[in-house]
């Protein structure tokens, strides 16, 4: 039944206030409308915390100052590959034609971005440079489809670059008419029988008590991103303040409501029921990351798909030379190409027996990267190096004593090691790798690095969930079963299938949300929307 009382009104109200919501609220503003956001903590999402990087190209500013040429039909191409038909053809198109324009519209607003180029493939550029191939561009079969660019345009920032772009999208908000609600929890959508008209919220009232869930807040984002199990101690204290002093609000959206509330990554049961080859990873975002904005959806009719797809970073370049080394798994098989992007090394492991891998080089391989790793890597980066190649690693004089240490089947990892580096005398790689990359492995000692999915104490393996609420692509208006819209419901972000819903590369999930949180902007905001409300 609808409510008859309102304790305040919009045009839109977002539920979500991340990468994807702060786009929509600040497009839906500028275009005319009244907008409200509301956020269960203080706002940023996993977007504040992330490396702040936006998949970009068809010839940015950026990649033009640093001497590449780049078109929207290169791309697409390459896009095509690494989304694999997870949106269609005209929609990926879409996406590329506006991303120049994107990263334009992004700039306007304050977020600072340049073309310095880095040196050398890396996970994440030293805080000398902001432009780097940050996906599988250089690696076949990619580098086939489609030449390569530099597309993974970094916030200009020291340390990672999730906080100067968020906050420069915060500040945008700021400046504009837009009412944010923080500390407010959305629970239930208001429907008047046809469409959705508003949101019921929990809004944690009390100076002292939203002082204390602030703190706590803040605390437990800060220990979940380094060690989940101290930060999991504060999950019930957060809920518990939640649950006592909660006020009951309800919101009307005259227009629309637009569900931005990030994936379900923090949901462990709901990991462990669609993904649960991933279930052992380490979760990256904030505790509102439980999947309760798809709920939401469903709760109305909304059509969830993709939640079998989480990426998992598997990233052990920098420094370079670790991609000297065969990534096998407990077979002794060799998995990938290992100059792949970290996420595409974590879908292959995750595809194998156990979800298990272990990168296996030898003397020559460690004491290089020994050398790189001071002028390779920042300092989250270093810390991970210095310990897998210091301590997390099993050591052994010959392979096949390594190959038992480690519970990897002797047979399998000679074979395959054999193969290897009769490939390199004769410099070809049957995967593909670049032959700078491709060494025989034969100066012991030798090592024995775990790369498989589960949480250790210096070589963690984050990860986010890809798959969500679908949406009507053009409008990104929430989708049920048969395919027709769910009136008054939008979603925007990781809340809904997007491009990024198959695969990742670096920056293509805040691309999206840049380019799903406009889009309904724009589909709430247009004159034809307006009239047919009238």
């Amino acid at each position: 039944m609808p409510h008859r009382e309102w304790d305040a009104e919009a045009d839109v109200v977002i539920v979500g206030f991340g990468g994807a919501g702060a786009c929509a609220a600040i497009d839906a503003c500028d275009r005319g409308a009244d907008v409200l956001v509301l956020d269960r903590f203080q706002g940023g999402g996993a977007t504040a915390i992330s490396g702040g990087v936006v998949y970009a190209g068809g010839g940015t500013q950026h990649q033009r100052a640093a001497g590449f040429e780049d078109t929207t039909e290169a791309m697409l191409d390459y896009l095509r590959l690494e989304t694999d038909g997870v949106v269609s053809d005209e929609t990926l198109a879409r996406f590329c034609e506006q991303s120049p324009d994107n990263l334009r519209w992004l700039e306007r607003h304050g977020v600072p971005f340049e073309g310095s180029m880095a040196p050398r493939k890396t996970s994440y550029p030293t805080n000398e440079h902001y432009l780097y191939y940050s996906g599988n561009e250089l690696a076949p079969p990619f580098s086939d489809a489609a030449v390569p660019a530099p597309r993974g345009h970094r916030a200009k920032g020291a340390g990672v670059s999730g906080k100067p772009l968020f906050g420069a999208l915060r500040r945008a908000v700021a400046r504009r008419p837009i009412a944010v609600r923080t500390q407010t929890k959305a629970r239930r959508l208001v429907t008047d029988g046809e469409r959705i008209v508003g949101v019921e919220v929990s809004e944690i009232g009390g100076r002292v008590p939203r002082g204390l869930h602030r703190v706590l807040a803040w605390a437990g984002r800060k220990l979940n991103i380094y060690y989940r199990p101290l930060g999991r101690m504060l999950d019930g204290p957060v809920a518990n303040l939640e649950r006592r002093h909660g006020v009951p609000r309800r919101y009307r959206a005259r227009r629309g409501v637009v569900l931005a509330a990030g994936g379900f990554v923090f949901n462990r049961q709901l990991v462990a029921e669609h993904a649960p080859a991933y279930r052992r990873g380490s979760s990256l975002g904030t505790i509102a990351d439980d999947g309760s904005g798809i709920a939401l959806g469903e709760s109305v009719g909304g059509r969830a798909d993709r939640l079998h797809r989480v990426s998992a970073w598997r990233f052990f370049n920098p420094p370079l030379a670790m991609v000297d080394g065969v990534l096998v798994n407990n077979r002794g098989e060799r998995i990938c190409n290992e100059a792949y992007y970290g996420a595409r090394i974590g879908d292959r492991v995750a595809r194998q027996p156990d979800s298990e891998a272990y990168l296996i080089i030898d003397a020559r391989t460690r004491a290089e990267a020994l050398r790189q790793a001071p002028s390779q890597t920042l300092w989250f980066q270093r810390l991970q190096a210095e310990y897998v190649l210091r301590i997390g690693h099993v050591r052994a004089t010959d392979l096949p004593t390594l190959a038992r240490s480690r519970g990897i089947d002797p047979d399998g990892l000679a074979h395959t090691i054999e193969e290897y580096n009769a490939g390199a005398a004769a410099g070809h790689d049957r995967m593909g790798k670049d032959p700078a990359h491709v060494h025989p492995l034969s100066s012991g000692p030798f090592y024995a690095i775990d790369c498989s999915i589960r949480t250790q104490p210096g070589f963690p393996i984050p990860m986010i969930t890809l798959g969500g609420l679908t949406v009507d692509e053009t409008t990104g208006a929430v989708t049920r079963e048969d395919g027709s819209p769910v009136p008054g419901l939008y979603a925007a972000g990781r809340n809904a299938v997007g491009v990024c819903s198959e695969s990742y590369v670096s920056g293509l999930s805040i691309a999206d949300c840049v380019f799903s949180g406009r889009r309904v902007a724009a589909a709430l905001t247009e004159k034809r929307f307006q009239e047919e409300q009238a």
